[in-house]
């Protein structure tokens, strides 16, 4: 994991959440990326140098909030980009090689009944790019235990599971694999290939609606430091796909929770 991206919002949580990333990035002598995107909409006739004023201004803003953290000799480069969000971040990953991109649940909103406001909302579920949402005001520690929980553990793709591999890899952390049957369930879901059963200490077996309650049922009998669940249209957050904000009724946790990029 040499390059970790951490998009930055306005939220109380963001000085917090960027000493969170820098702690993360040391463990695996990453690489830092903060970056913010802004858009502007304007009409012909209007001021012609108000992008410029954004980008000053959006760099500045970076800029104080590195100042404010503890960098520990990580190597952090500061960026703004103007654009669409997701089109914009899904390029600025690709440029610059991204393994995964650190959010906070809330970048903007501050009503304490969403979990995963509009921002982190559209990263999660309209790119395919694996990322870690951190709790809001969670101080980093090394991870020990992982909880996976899959409705399908069939892997398709090449380098699915390199991120949390990695993670394995370097914390020497353990890891649990939830299968959840849910209506959805299809005949060769449990068949666990070779590359995922090695990872994998122990395997539980669920029957529920949803794998988010799946996790419900087991997450405090296995306590573990990370939760780590795959984005699919069928998947962990089934229900929630339509709206980008996810209220905390809806889904709340107070652990990371890994987000693989998809594995078939």
């Amino acid at each position: 994991m040499k390059n970790i991206l951490v998009p930055v919002g306005s939220s109380k949580n963001a000085v917090s959440h960027l000493q969170y990333a820098v702690d993360f990035a040391k463990e695996f002598g990453a690489k830092l990326y903060v970056i913010q995107i802004f858009n502007v909409y304007t009409k012909a006739g209007t001021m012609m140098k108000v992008d410029h004023i954004l980008e000053r201004e959006s760099l500045a803003f970076l800029k104080s909030h590195v100042a404010n953290v503890d960098t520990k000799g990580v190597e952090v480069i500061v960026k703004t980009f103007k654009g669409k969000l997701i089109d914009t971040l899904e390029l600025v990953c690709q440029a610059a090689d991204i393994d995964l991109i650190l959010i906070e649940p809330r970048t903007t909103s501050i009503k304490d009944e969403v979990f995963l406001g509009e921002t982190s909302g559209k990263i999660i579920k309209r790119t395919n790019i694996p990322a870690l949402i951190v709790p809001e005001g969670y101080t980093y520690k090394p991870v020990s235990s992982v909880l996976m929980a899959l409705k399908s553990a069939i892997v398709k793709k090449d380098a699915a599971l390199t991120p949390l591999k990695e993670i394995q890899n370097h914390f020497k952390a353990k890891i649990n694999l939830l299968l959840v049957k849910t209506p959805f369930h299809n005949e060769g879901d449990f068949d666990v290939n070779k590359e995922l059963a090695s990872m994998v200490e122990d395997i539980i077996y669920t029957d529920n609606p949803t794998t988010y309650q799946g996790v419900l049922e087991h997450y405090k009998t296995n306590d573990p430091d990370l939760l780590c669940v795959v984005r699919r249209k069928r998947g962990f957050f089934t229900k929630l796909w339509e709206n980008n904000t996810i209220l905390k009724k809806e889904f709340y946790t107070t652990l990371p929770v890994l987000v693989l990029g998809g594995l078939k």
